[in-house]
């Protein structure tokens, strides 16, 4: 099973995304597979590499996944200003096709993305976004953001977990109805998952990170659509939640950094990940 790293970056002040990017495509010891804009913090960590997560020194700009799990070059170190990493083992069959697949995903022929199912005219709310359902605070921003181009396209999201000792089979049947019904029908689709094998601060008390999942919506309305379901929480709420130690769902948009790297550093999104 590959190796791939997955880090947040924070570039110097010096340093735009466009050159930044341009870097790291140009270095041959990097073989980057996802380069995305951080947009939003969906769910914040807890306990688990809160600290470091939260409060970097400036805000942070991307997320790069690259192959391996070799130490970042200099020329690319000299352009960041704050960094953090975990190192994960993905299936080779994501992998080798990964370079096909994700285009398909972030570029679909329009016939082939579902279309919403409804549960945003009578949303579920909840109290919080932290377990995962639509507060009021996440579905005001929601609206906001699908009103941008970014937000009208793909999103990636940046999913971290911690089991609770022996609840990893319950979040499996969570993973499964994902995979099958609830998340599939609206589009979402976790396109890279892992074991996490190290992490940056892994002395650090509070715990370690178990998994990584890169999981993919057609637009901010389906992730959305899905959250404010009474489908969804059913299972979210009887598996994926009780079965966590702690996790963080971060908004990422590859969509945006195209169009930042296009334009040469313009865009209509969200620039920076915001609470």
């Amino acid at each position: 099973m590959p190796l791939a790293t997955v880090h947040l970056i924070s570039l110097t002040p010096s340093t735009t995304i466009p050159s930044f990017v341009q870097s790291v495509k140009s270095t041959s010891a990097v073989k980057p597979l996802v380069i995305s804009k951080v947009i939003r913090w969906i769910i914040t960590p807890s306990t688990i590499s809160a600290k470091e997560l939260l409060h970097p020194k400036k805000p942070w700009d991307l997320l790069l996944i690259v192959l391996g799990n070799d130490a970042l070059p200099k020329n690319l170190k000299d352009q960041i200003e704050v960094h953090w990493y975990v190192t994960t083992g993905v299936p080779s069959r994501l992998t080798n096709s990964f370079d096909k697949t994700n285009p398909q995903l972030l570029h679909p022929d329009p016939k082939s993305v579902p279309g919403l199912t409804g549960s945003l005219e009578k949303p579920r709310m909840g109290s919080s976004s932290q377990t995962l359902e639509l507060s009021t605070g996440l579905n005001e921003w929601v609206g906001s953001f699908s009103r941008t181009r970014t937000g009208q396209n793909a999103m990636s999201m940046l999913n971290l977990l911690a089991f609770k000792p022996g609840k990893k089979e319950d979040y499996l049947k969570y993973g499964k109805a994902f995979g099958e019904t609830i998340g599939a029908k609206r589009g979402g689709k976790a396109k890279l998952v892992g074991n996490v094998t190290a992490q940056q601060d892994q002395s650090v008390s509070g715990g370690k990170w178990d998994e990584f999942a890169l999981a993919h919506y057609p637009s901010i309305l389906h992730f959305a659509d899905m959250l404010a379901s009474e489908d969804y929480q059913a299972v979210n709420l009887k598996h994926r939640v009780p079965s966590l130690q702690d996790t963080f769902i971060l908004a990422t948009s590859e969509i945006e950094l195209e169009d930042l790297v296009g334009a040469g550093g313009s865009g209509d999104g969200a620039r920076t990940a915001k609470l």
